[in-house]
């Protein structure tokens, strides 16, 4: 049976599609079928981030409203075997989303024999973010360490909590996991950013992992590879880590702490003391 996962949060730009790539890049690494879904009609971004933006024939509505058959517009991942991509329409509007066909597509991806199924929501809380989380079995919420990050991360919380099929039926309610981005412990030692605890003194939800900030992840977002696969980086290492958790291993949680000077830094400071 899928895992149907959504990646969410309230606030745009804060790294949701990079992490949506990533994520289910990470899982497909370690062997798992798995299916990534751009709901974000009308923009579409996630195939430009997973490089495969030429190769877009089909998208999600034309599957919806039986314009074209799932694998006509499922894409195959050029960087990871067991990855495949469903990218949104640019041409229509969010309207087009109905919770009869997103069912309907998600219910055939099961059926192909998908492991997971990952939602890469838009931001906000109109329609295309409400059905990418209305049969979302767990929920990755990203924040940014500022303030109107987290406090619109909390509104996504209650909509997780009221909006979906399983609050709707009176079910277990969706797994939660947060996911902070951009995180620079440095910033955060000056007072400039939330620090991990004080987001998880206001969230309250279990927390899956910390990516930190760097400029690598846009490097790697206009040459359309997920941040995942980037070379000797922490921001690869840190999304290993989510998935790894994710999948129940135990990993120490990284990049919290600023990064201790190195031998020769510490040399040259003395002898400029």
């Amino acid at each position: 049976m899928a895992k149907i996962i959504v990646v969410t949060s309230g606030k745009g730009g804060v790294g949701k599609t990079t992490t949506s790539a990533s994520f289910a890049s990470g899982l497909a690494m370690r062997g798992h079928k798995t299916t990534v879904i751009d709901f974000d009609v009308g923009l579409r971004n996630l195939d430009l981030i997973m490089g495969c933006e030429r190769r877009v024939v089909y998208d999600l509505v034309n599957v919806i409203h039986d314009e074209a058959k799932l694998s006509q517009a499922l894409i195959k991942d050029k960087h990871t075997e067991h990855l495949h991509i469903l990218a949104a329409s640019q041409t229509r509007d969010k309207e087009a989303l109905t919770a009869d066909g997103v069912k309907r597509v998600l219910d055939e991806l099961a059926q192909m024999g998908m492991e997971y199924i990952v939602c890469d929501s838009p931001a906000g809380i109109e329609t295309g973010a409400l059905l990418a989380m209305r049969f979302a079995d767990e929920a990755v919420v990203v924040t940014n360490p500022e303030v109107s990050s987290v406090r619109d991360s909390d509104r996504i919380l209650g909509m997780l909590a009221s909006k979906t099929q399983r609050a709707i039926d009176g079910a277990d309610p969706v797994k939660e996991h947060l996911l902070i981005t951009r995180y620079s412990p440095s910033r955060v030692a000056d007072g400039q950013m939330l620090s991990v605890q004080d987001i998880e003194d206001i969230l309250r939800i279990p927390l899956i992992g910390v990516v930190p900030e760097s400029e690598s992840v846009l490097k790697a977002s206009n040459q359309g590879v997920p941040a995942i696969h980037l070379k000797a980086s922490a921001v690869s290492e840190a999304y290993k880590d989510v998935v790894r958790r994710f999948l129940g291993e135990g990993r120490e949680m990284r990049f919290t702490q600023p990064a201790r000077p190195t031998f020769f830094q510490r040399l040259f400071a003395r002898a400029g003391a």
